[in-house]
């Protein structure tokens, strides 16, 4: 055993030696590193490929936060809506749930790797950040609104490119199931707000 300052090193060198042999398994166990693309014969160039992917990893990045946005607002919601708001923030959390396994789906189909992480979420996701404390109805009303509206507007864009890439499925997913649900729940959010 060695000794350093009158400690002995074996600790850590025995630290530093499993540490190591970890990081090693990890790799050897990885079957397709982040933002590099596997193998698929559907069509498209490995350029179209790549960019859909980073789309559509934002775009579930962004869907991910608003999924947890709503169960955030499903546990803290008071007053006199409380009920139906609970029962409405849960629906809408299990069809964002929906969409999160539709896009992330799609990212694996083209031949990349979905993010599936929080820090990866917190990264990723330009969504504004909201209060950790509980808030009235009407504010986290609004704060559903704000994200749908910015998502929506994304979403549009991404889709738009995915056409011009010719990239079809991507651009069918993004219209017929994220547009389309988003603006749907937007107007539910909306109508709850109508006087308000």
């Amino acid at each position: 055993m060695s000794l350093r300052n009158g400690k002995s090193t074996e600790p850590a060198a025995r630290e530093t030696a499993n540490r190591l042999n970890e990081e090693l398994q990890e790799r050897e166990e990885q079957t397709e590193r982040f933002a590099h693309l596997a193998t698929v014969r559907i069509g498209l160039d490995v350029e179209v490929r790549h960019k859909s992917v980073a789309a559509l990893n934002r775009m579930l990045a962004h869907s991910l936060a608003i999924r947890d946005l709503y169960k955030k607002c499903h546990w803290q919601t008071s007053g006199a809506t409380f009920y139906q708001l609970h029962l409405l923030f849960d629906k809408h959390y299990a069809v964002q749930e929906e969409l999160v396994d539709a896009i992330a789906e799609r990212v694996q189909l083209l031949g990349g790797v979905a993010q599936a992480l929080a820090p990866d979420v917190v990264q990723e996701s330009r969504l504004s950040r909201v209060t950790r404390s509980r808030e009235t109805p009407t504010a986290e009303l609004n704060g559903l609104l704000d994200a749908h509206e910015f998502i929506l507007k994304e979403a549009r864009a991404l889709a738009r490119e995915a056409a011009q890439r010719g990239d079809d499925g991507t651009n069918d997913l993004l219209v017929s199931q994220v547009i389309r649900a988003h603006e749907l729940q937007t107007w539910f959010i909306g109508e709850h707000l109508d006087g308000a």
